[in-house]
């Protein structure tokens, strides 16, 4: 069966998009195109280039940027006979379109970053090189090396596509001076802050502590931090949404609406602000002592770690419900080989020993905030007294992973519905009962919608 079979009228959009490369390739070929010279146009107009090149896609810039960058160059320097062309795009959704289109035109990277959310539809669509257990294996790629809620999440229909680099969960920031003040402090350590009451209580400790707010999280232009707020509390109800690939909707609204209650709680009590704006407005109510938590991504490290010094710590988000496993809301990064036209411009060897040396220098990708897959790294003495990195470490084991549909991922249509409608609930807009009815009906519409690939 082939790709168009399979995926009915999906394989129209696919020869289409195919055509189109082919047409791409035809007119770079007439010079009708420049820049081919470098990876993005030898990856959309060129072939695979010689056996001694990598090229390796990713979204990084920033500090992971930076980190990424030292960690290549350490490869570079052990890996003369390799050619390795790293090349630095956009994150979010034009990302994982040049993917999927340079990979439909036979042009892919011989390796590239995905976010684990985005893993399901890459590897169901056929865009994914799986990894067999002998490539992995001769690499030292063995199962007991990852760490293990993230290598479930790599594999798609018992297959291996993708090798976890870390988990970078939501987590709960705390400004230590505001902490000792509101008397949440025992020998140095942030008190018990789990159960429903309990974080409220800490919240209005800290409050009247700054004499402003309790905490902080980004209410506005960014639903995806509205989502991880609620799907963390959502999954610690021991609820799910969707399930046979996101085209069955069985969302819990009884669950639903006890979250989004939560979440309208620190509003309606003054203890969060319901205007807090992700460019700095979240965190700059943290680091300038007006806010005691925030709630966000670890990735925020560098930028808190650069206003506060050591005068901040993380913990993992609260388990506020104990109806289910614990569950904080959670991605990875990790290393896929997208699926080449031959064996030659795979280079799976070579690949997967780029990815290899990759993960033996994670402990460099740590210092970002991100917690390291490679358990190597993890369980290493320097990783082990890395701070405050170490102290959340344990939210790997209870990553909530978005749920498994086309929809649904890093930057995706489900982040945006859902997000709006949390953030209507932060400014009292609607009730927690009529938001529930909301999101079913928006993911409802989703799963109702045909996949684009």
């Amino acid at each position: 069966m082939d790709r168009g079979q399979a995926y009915g009228r999906g394989v129209v959009r696919v020869q289409n998009r195919r055509r189109f490369l082919g047409a791409v390739g035809s007119i770079a070929a007439a010079g009708g195109l420049s820049g081919c010279g470098n990876t993005v146009g030898q990856a959309f107009t060129g072939a695979a280039g010689p056996s001694s090149l990598l090229n390796f896609w990713h979204p990084f810039t920033g500090g992971d940027g930076a980190q990424l960058v030292k960690m290549q160059s350490a490869y570079r320097k052990r890996h003369r006979a390799t050619d390795l062309k790293s090349t630095t795009m956009v994150w979010g959704a034009p990302y994982y379109t040049k993917l999927t289109l340079a990979t439909l035109g036979h042009r892919p990277p011989q390796v590239a970053i995905t976010h684990m959310s985005r893993l399901p539809t890459l590897a169901a669509s056929g865009l994914l090189h799986a990894v067999s257990d002998s490539e992995a294996d001769a690499h030292g790629l063995t199962e007991d090396r990852f760490q293990k809620a993230a290598l479930d999440r790599a594999r798609h229909d018992g297959r291996l596509y993708a090798l976890p680099l870390d988990t970078h969960p939501f987590v709960l920031y705390y400004h230590k001076d505001v902490a000792k003040k509101a008397g949440l402090l025992e020998d140095g350590k942030l008190t018990d802050l789990d159960g429903p009451d309990k974080f409220l209580d800490a919240m209005r400790a800290a409050k009247e502590a700054t004499g402003v707010w309790g905490g902080s999280i980004a209410t506005v232009k960014d639903p995806a931090m509205c989502w991880r707020l609620w799907w963390s509390l959502y999954r610690q109800l021991g609820a799910d949404l969707v399930t046979d690939g996101g085209r069955r909707v069985i969302m819990d609204m009884g669950a639903a609406e006890e979250a989004l209650a939560y979440i309208r709680r620190m509003t309606a009590e003054k203890l969060i602000p319901a205007n807090a704006n992700p460019n700095g407005g979240a965190i700059t109510l943290l680091t300038t002592g007006k806010a005691g938590f925030l709630m966000d991504g670890e990735w925020q490290l560098l930028a808190v770690q650069g206003a506060l010094k050591d005068k901040f710590d993380i913990r993992t988000f609260p388990r506020i419900f104990d109806d289910g496993p614990y569950a904080c809301a959670a991605d990875s990064h990790a290393f896929v080989l997208p699926t080449a036209p031959s064996p030659e411009a795979q280079r799976t060897d070579r690949a997967l020993d780029f990815v290899r040396s990759m993960l033996d220098a994670s402990y460099d990708w740590t210092k970002g905030g991100h917690i390291p897959a490679w358990q190597p790294t993890a369980d290493s003495g320097e990783y082990k007294r890395l701070e405050p990195q170490a102290h959340y470490a344990d939210a790997a084991d209870g990553a909530a992973y978005d749920p498994a549909a086309w929809y649904s991922g890093a930057d995706s249509n489900l982040h945006r519905r859902f997000g709006e409608v949390v953030a209507t609930v932060f400014r009292g807009e609607i009730s927690p009962g009529r938001a529930a009815s909301r999101m079913h009906s928006a993911v409802t519409d989703l799963a109702k919608t045909e996949a684009p690939v």
